[in-house]
């Protein structure tokens, strides 16, 4: 009961965050030349002035910047994220449509990260300054340092031009009506190199955090304590070591979901993902403002209940957070 009121605690104390980040990036969005009518006025080539004014009176753009953000945040409070003038839908439909493939992105690399990244960084933790050590924390900075992009277009090159193991793009293959377990392997098989590129960059940073980590949690008294009760290796890291030394990991989890959505961005550009990363693009590009302020709302929550299930988790693992909420 203490885990869920600390965690509903921060969950409220989140809500003046949104609040904030609807509101800075609705008046940012406000600084660039050029609104909705303007990217429909030039996709039609031009047109009549009248036309023009009757559109903005349309799209709530013929008011004060200060009046916009009102009527915005008064939708908002409904769940109402306007319409797409692009896409000619309402925002929230249009998000719907794209928010599956980013969540399922997200998941998958993300859970490729932490696994991979805890058991390299076990490994590289029991054989420090050894060779399984030197090899693991190198190829840590090599996945850290290199662009993510260039990690797609290498990946596509190898695994889908030269060995053809692996489609180069798309969600699901257009050409069949696939239902069921086909259908679940067919995305799972289109998701491969996608959840590769993303997860490379954050397995490169939890392996390293994880043991750091480790090697901290070794040295403590504790450990020397359950040693010297005559545990076996094994069982004093993965009942006494490992619970401790992932804090830091899950802590990371939470910091990092904004990271990760940022750079969803350009892994569905790579692979032609129709996810919101790509459709931030797209609206940015366009003009779209409803759209764009949609998806930075709902990627905003997702972030909050993404760091409000890391909060449970973490006072599971540290019954010291919850007792002191």
């Amino acid at each position: 009961m203490k885990v869920l009121t600390l965690a509903l605690r921060r969950l409220a104390a989140s809500l003046p965050t949104l609040l904030l980040i609807i509101a800075g990036m609705f008046l940012l969005l406000q600084l660039a030349p050029g609104d909705t009518v303007d990217a429909l006025m030039a996709q039609m080539g031009g047109g009549d002035p009248a036309l023009a004014a009757e559109l903005r009176r349309f799209y709530g753009l013929d008011v004060g910047v200060a009046a916009q953000l009102g009527r915005y945040l008064m939708r908002l409070v409904t769940l109402d994220l306007g319409f797409s003038a692009i896409y000619g839908k309402p925002v929230a439909t249009v998000i719907l449509e794209r928010l599956p493939p980013t969540i399922l992105l997200m998941a998958s690399a993300l859970s490729f990260a932490f696994f991979f990244g805890l058991v390299l960084g076990v490994i590289a933790a029991r054989r420090v300054n050894r060779w399984p050590d030197t090899l693991i924390s190198t190829l840590g900075l090599v996945f850290y340092a290199t662009p993510s992009f260039w990690f797609g277009l290498m990946a596509i090159v190898v695994f889908s031009v030269y060995l053809q193991w692996f489609p180069p793009g798309g969600f699901s293959d257009i050409t069949q009506t696939l239902t069921g377990v086909a259908a679940v392997l067919d995305i799972a098989r289109h998701l491969v190199l996608p959840t590769l590129t993303l997860g490379l960059i954050f397995l490169a940073i939890y392996l390293r955090i994880m043991r750091a980590s480790m090697l901290e949690v070794l040295s403590l008294d504790f450990v020397r304590t359950a040693r010297a009760k005559g545990l076996s290796e094994t069982r004093v890291v993965a009942r006494h070591v490992l619970r401790n030394a992932m804090l830091p990991m899950v802590t990371l989890i939470g910091l990092q979901a904004g990271t990760m959505l940022g750079g969803s961005v350009v892994v569905e550009s790579v692979f032609a993902l129709p996810g919101l990363g790509r459709l931030a693009y797209e609206s940015v590009v366009q003009r779209d403002l409803n759209t764009l302020l949609g998806i930075v709302f709902v990627s905003a929550i997702l972030v909050i209940v993404i760091n409000f299930l890391v909060d449970i988790l973490y006072a599971r693992l540290d019954p010291r957070i919850a007792a002191g909420s």
